[in-house]
């Protein structure tokens, strides 16, 4: 892959980054979580132009955004809920991403489809449901949330059975860490405390980034090389 260094890079400073977030020095958090969405950004963005490359980076850009307020929530909620609007802004943005995204499949498998869709169906559903009593005042903004995210794994999801492979691959399996990722936080934040929560976050977040930028590059390149 073109540019390749910036995704070593990237994979090198996240092992370090969650060596430090397992052995419990969270404190590092301001230091390092900043840097590393730049940096597989960078990648994208020195990579070959492609039609939907703009889309990608704000997807990017909006997540980084969200990690930077993030940091900040121990002072005062409205730090977790401007985190939440930078995230969910960004699967929006991903959503159109996906949706740029070329078919080499006119048609989809429409009973996996459907079938595929059920299941998210239940996972909204199933999450909202099991929160709800804990949410308090973020009922709506957590609801709408768990909406979009689930509406990003089935655009992704779609994409899976109509853009090929590995592309489809990648990026699909980096939706589905995604969701994990954010599952993980809402059940540590509103829930229950889960052991080493920040670490199964981040480990589950960087793979869904890493995933999806890797999956969008590899759908584009022969685009990129035929066009060049």
């Amino acid at each position: 892959m073109r540019n390749s260094s910036f995704f070593f890079i990237y994979l090198a400073f996240s092992v370090v980054y969650l060596i430090i977030m397992l052995t419990g020095h969270e404190s590092f958090d301001l230091f390092l979580k900043p840097i590393l969405i730049p940096i597989i950004g960078f990648g994208a963005y020195f990579y070959k132009k492609f039609p939907s490359q703009n889309i990608l980076l704000a997807a990017l850009t909006l997540s980084w955004f969200g990690d930077v307020v993030l940091l900040f929530t121990d002072l005062g909620e409205i730090y977790f809920i401007l985190g939440l609007v930078f995230f969910l802004t960004a699967h929006i943005v991903y959503c159109i991403l996906f949706n740029k995204q070329k078919r080499i499949r006119k048609k989809q498998n429409k009973p996996l489809f459907i079938f595929g869709s059920v299941l998210i169906a239940f996972y909204l559903i199933g999450m909202v449901y099991f929160l709800m009593p804990y949410l308090g005042k973020l009922e709506i903004p957590v609801s709408i949330y768990a909406s979009v995210i689930s509406i990003m794994l089935l655009f992704a999801f779609n994409g899976f059975l109509v853009w090929e492979k590995p592309g489809n691959q990648f990026v699909f399996l980096g939706a589905i860490f995604f969701i994990i990722s954010d599952s993980i936080l809402a059940l540590n934040k509103f829930y229950t405390p889960i052991p080493k929560s920040s670490f199964f976050i981040m480990l589950t977040y960087l793979l869904a980034q890493y995933l999806i930028v890797v999956g969008i590059l590899k759908l584009n390149s022969k685009k990129v090389e035929q066009t060049v």
